[in-house]
């Protein structure tokens, strides 16, 4: 016999549709769940509501093989043969991410092709690879973020043994497996599970409807997405989850969502016996998100930082245009090193009132993940340009150099590590023409409001903007980006080489800086970096026994004195 459950409490019909059989009437239970037994059922199943006749797939389906309007699938995850039993997990600290987008990693844009790019990223020195999204979504391609089942991979990719066989032959070579998962909203097309239960509140968000985290028959919908958290950790043995937007995702109750996913996420990992890790993406400068439990915090492991980011960004580029406003000095990125925010309760021009609060400094600094760039910060520009398209290599190599002797998590986003040409632009292949329609003139009105006109930003729907975002691996054979690619080999594994350099502790840290250069102690080593066009002599605030990294050629360093070419910078040892 073979059970079949859905979640429908406003329901008052609920049928089970098999093909070539007739409907199967289900009883309703406790706390609005209707169940079915049916012999010999399988493997392809719907449910029928009240007197609608479509056949809707399981909201909770774990196959979509033909796509999210169409049947779901009996899944077994237990019939998948792992050979990670002696994989013992990967903490988040310490490590070094790598942030990945399945469909444009590679030219086959699928699980099993990704596998075969492994050994770049163990040369590399990556811990975590972190991939966007899977869950189905309707289409061929997309960011991932318009996903509507929150139980099942994305069918193109692989489905669910291609997402296990990825993740099994990361554990097989040293690499955890970060997912990128969103339970702030719903895609555009095919999101069912509305239409089972209210999953949805009156609130929006920028991508559509809120979820139901604190009305009516929310515990049923809380009860969802923790489910879904579990079993990417549990059954298809991911290392940790990144939760996108969680700024959307309002939540009224006394206990927060977030805080009742930490809590059962920490039983499942002493249950596992390895680390399981939960980042917050969130705009709200808000440090309760990582703060311990026992201290009044959600009790997450960490959350990314754009502080950290605008801090290097503005810097490095010159641009200070929208949310970069407040950025762009050297005062501001010390204050970033050994403060994690900038906006600590302070004004933001870009907002109009204040914003943010302060970080205890205790806090360790490997709650924050850092980064140079990431698929928002290159996607979210008009034309998907790569930090590679405007700087020079030199400064290129200040960035990343500052980046990884930060006290955060570093984290890399695909192609950065040799410097890749291509961009990374948005893109969507929605079939329903109306659909199609409102992303590509809602994407023209966005950017014009900035200045570009309709012709210059790539058509989301048009397969050549994808097309072009999808890595060009045969650009490592060049020797400008062989150089870029080997710089960071260098710098990751001294990174791993010196304690001082992943040293957290934000209250260890002593910044300096004047026009256009600063001085970083950490610990035993010095970073040294001159972000000028010209050379600069720098004082250091102790004696330099030698270099261990240089970006460029000319670096000289006598006794407490270090001479910087044009844009360098230098790791020395005290």
């Amino acid at each position: 016999m073979t059970e079949f459950t859905v979640w429908a409490p406003e329901a008052s019909r609920v049928r089970l549709r098999l093909p070539g059989a007739a409907d199967h009437e289900m009883r309703a239970g406790r706390g609005g769940w209707w169940r079915v037994e049916v012999p010999g059922a399988g493997p392809d199943y719907s449910f029928v509501l009240d007197d609608d006749d479509r056949a809707l797939p399981d909201p909770r389906s774990a196959w979509q093989p033909a796509g999210v309007h169409g049947p779901s699938r009996i899944y077994d995850h237990a019939a998948f043969s792992w050979t990670d039993e002696s994989w013992t997990g990967r903490q988040l600290p310490g490590s070094v991410l790598y942030e990945l987008h399945v469909g444009t990693f590679t030219p086959e844009g699928t699980f099993d092709a990704a596998i075969g790019r492994l050994d770049h990223l163990v040369d590399l020195g990556v811990d975590l690879i972190e991939l966007l999204p899977v869950n189905a979504f309707n289409g061929e391609h997309n960011w991932g973020y318009d996903g509507v089942c929150w139980f099942a991979p994305h069918e193109p990719y692989g489905g669910p043994d291609g997402l296990k066989r990825l993740v099994d032959a990361a554990h097989a070579k040293g690499l955890g497996v970060i997912l990128d998962v969103v339970y702030n909203h719903f895609g555009p097309s095919g999101a069912y599970a509305p239409m089972f239960a209210p999953y949805l509140a009156e609130r929006n968000t920028p991508w559509g409807s809120a979820v139901n985290l604190d009305g009516p028959h929310s515990d049923g919908v809380r009860r969802f997405i923790a489910d879904s958290v579990l079993m990417w950790l549990r059954d298809y043995h991911v290392d940790g989850l990144r939760l996108d937007a969680v700024h959307a995702m309002p939540d009224t109750r006394a206990t927060h969502l977030l805080e009742e996913l930490a809590v059962e996420v920490e039983s499942l990992s002493v249950h596992l016996g390895r680390p399981l890790s939960l980042i917050a993406e969130s705009d709200l400068n808000d440090p309760r998100l990582i703060s311990p439990r026992e201290a009044g915090g959600y009790g997450l492991h960490a959350q990314w930082n754009d502080d950290a980011h605008h801090a290097l960004h503005t810097l490095l580029t010159g641009e200070r245009q929208g949310y970069y406003g407040d950025f762009g000095t050297m005062e501001c990125l010390a204050e970033v090193l050994t403060g994690a925010f900038f906006h600590t309760g302070t004004w933001s021009s870009f907002r109009n009132r204040q914003h943010g609060r302060p970080v205890d400094p205790r806090t360790p600094g490997h709650r924050f993940v850092a980064y140079l760039q990431n698929h928002d910060q290159i996607g979210n520009r008009a034309s998907g340009d790569r930090l590679s398209a405007s700087l020079s290599p030199a400064l290129l190599r200040v960035g990343a150099t500052l980046l990884m002797t930060a006290p955060f998590t570093p984290m890399l986003f695909m192609g950065e590590e040799w410097a890749a040409a291509t961009p990374w632009q948005f893109f969507t292949s929605h079939p329903e023409p109306e659909l199609a329609a409102a992303v590509v003139n809602g994407r023209r009105r966005e950017f014009a409001a900035h200045g570009w006109p309709p012709g210059d930003v790539p058509d989301p729907q048009d397969r050549q903007t994808f097309v072009r975002s999808q890595l060009d691996w045969a650009e490592l054979d060049k020797p400008e980006h062989r150089t870029m690619y080997e710089f960071y080999r260098r710098l990751i594994a001294l990174r791993k080489s010196r304690p001082e350099l992943s040293d957290p502790h934000l209250f260890a840290i002593d910044v300096r800086h004047g026009d256009r250069f600063l001085v970083m102690r950490r610990g035993g080593c010095l970073v040294a970096a001159n972000l000028a066009d010209k050379p600069q002599r720098v004082t250091l605030p102790g004696v330099a026994r030698r270099v261990l990294l240089a970006t460029g050629e000319g670096v000289t360093v006598q006794r407490d004195r270090i001479e910087l070419p044009a844009e360098t910078a230098a790791i020395v040892a005290l």
